[in-house]
């Protein structure tokens, strides 16, 4: 059979790779578009990411209204029945209705859905099987059928990584999160990045008897310290169980069926000790992800990657190959749904619509992290502004508060905010907030910090009154240091 060809070839149908494929085709309409998927539309943040981990930190935080309920005068049963079946359900269905929506836009843009034939289940998101593998130069293959690409774009993603400790085979991981048809009582969640953070209080404050394993003694730890210190303390007050200065050694399997977890505890200046926890129904380590290019076969295509796997790119997304490019977490920069879409468009209006110069700027990319409470991010942490600039150079505004919602209520978490500026025009290379509301009052603040606006502009901007975010426009009399 003679190869099918395509103007432009995106091997991956997650976010990205669709994002950039759409564009080409609304730039271009005359192009000979491909999308190749081996499972489903939408990739990780659709199937087991970001989308269904907000349905579920949204879960969670309606139970902790229900807890609110009654100091709002509310009369709430003493026990509140969840139905996680329910719950599983529906937001499932949400997902695959998601799915057919990228199909049917994919179809209306007249672009080709090339789908291994191999798997479909959500298991498949993280396998090879019926992938695309090069044969050649600008050729792969798919279920044994060959395709030709004038210009293709790599955009397979990664997959969570499971330490080389014995019994790693018997835990899940964030994508097995997504698979569960009960909620466990108790359960270990291994790690101290944004994933092991967001999980960990999902289940928490669903009712789990949660403990969050950290290798170091803190959480998060490539953002702001403060940041993460105030996160800390927050979750300790809400009860949030974490055992820091722990690497896993080896999780074993009881009679009983539940998990036990052993490991070496090495506090500064301490001797290691061996430490042992039992009980759990489930061990979930998110420890890191690695990408999905082992079974590429991107020798055969010239592609160069690093020691992780990663593919090397340029600033514009361009790998060692001639007219092969790679965007979103197969990179192993800012591993974020939102950066993969942006990368993919710019690249197709580089290639498809004659602007040459036009690339992602990686500076200033917002974050959030759906934490209790949660966390917006954006610009340099204090470490890394005193770096670039100096101590002397940079000057920092912080305030901490109660929410007015919490002044009804018995419990009183923190917000906090922290501006980072620049001297002497005091420009804000860093805006981080912990606290209620911190992941819808973040993408605003972050247009600000990307056109360049100084603590001056803040100040001079009217207050929105009362809300949390007026505290950044406000700051003027908050701490200095």
């Amino acid at each position: 059979m003679a190869k099918q060809f395509f103007n432009y070839l995106v091997i991956g149908g997650g976010s990205g790779g669709i994002a950039s494929a759409r564009r080409a085709a609304l730039l271009q309409p005359s192009l000979k578009i491909a999308v190749i998927e081996k499972s489903r539309p939408g990739g990780t943040c659709v199937n087991v990411g970001c989308v269904p981990k907000k349905v579920m930190f949204m879960t969670a935080a309606v139970n902790e209204a229900l807890h609110d309920a009654k100091d709002y005068g509310f009369e709430i049963a003493k026990k509140n029945q969840f139905d996680w079946a329910m719950l599983k359900e529906k937001r499932d269905a949400y997902v695959k209705r998601l799915n057919g929506i990228y199909k049917n836009n994919l179809a209306k843009d007249n672009i080709t859905y090339i789908e291994g034939t191999t798997r479909h289940s959500i298991d498949s998101i993280s396998s090879s099987s019926g992938a695309a593998t090069f044969t050649g130069p600008h050729t792969v293959s798919v279920d044994g059928v060959e395709y030709e690409g004038e210009h293709i774009l790599i955009a397979v993603g990664g997959t969570p990584t499971l330490p080389n400790i014995p019994g790693a085979e018997m835990c899940d991981t964030s994508d097995q999160f997504f698979e569960w048809e009960t909620l466990p009582e108790k359960v270990l969640v291994v790690g101290a990045g944004y994933i092991a953070v967001e999980i960990a209080g999902i289940l928490h404050n669903l009712g789990v008897d949660t403990t969050l394993v950290a290798r170091r003694g803190a959480i998060l730890r490539t953002f702001d310290e403060d940041v993460a210190k105030n996160l800390m303390s927050e979750m300790s007050d809400a009860g949030q169980k974490v055992q820091y200065h722990t690497t896993p050694d080896a999780i074993e399997k009881a009679e009983d069926g539940t998990f036990t977890f052993k490991g070496t505890v090495r506090e500064p200046e301490q001797e290691p000790k061996q430490i042992t926890l039992e009980g759990f129904e489930k061990v979930l380590f998110a420890i890191g992800r690695h990408p999905l290019t082992e079974t590429l076969g991107l020798d055969k295509a010239g592609v160069d990657m690093d020691n992780r796997g990663h593919i090397l790119v340029d600033e514009y997304q361009q790998t060692s190959a001639e007219r092969v490019y790679a965007v979103g977490d197969v990179c192993g920069k800012a591993l974020l749904t939102p950066v993969a879409i942006a990368a993919g468009r710019h690249l197709s209006h580089r290639l498809f619509n004659k602007e040459a110069d036009r690339k992602l700027d990686y500076k200033n990319i917002p974050t959030v992290v759906f934490s209790h409470p949660p966390i917006g991010t954006i610009g340099l942490t204090q470490a890394e502004a005193e770096e670039k600039y100096g101590a002397e150079n940079i000057k920092i505004y912080q305030s901490k508060f109660t929410n007015m919602y919490f002044a009804m209520t018995t419990r009183k978490p923190k917000t906090y905010m922290k501006l980072i500026c620049k001297l002497p025009e005091e420009q804000i290379v860093g805006l981080h907030v912990v606290g209620l509301g911190a992941d819808e009052m973040l993408q605003g603040f972050s247009v600000a910090v990307v056109s360049g606006a100084t603590k001056k502009q803040f100040d001079s901007t009217v207050a929105i009154h009362p809300t949390s975010a007026e505290e950044f426009v406000t700051m003027n009399w908050g701490l200095s240091v």
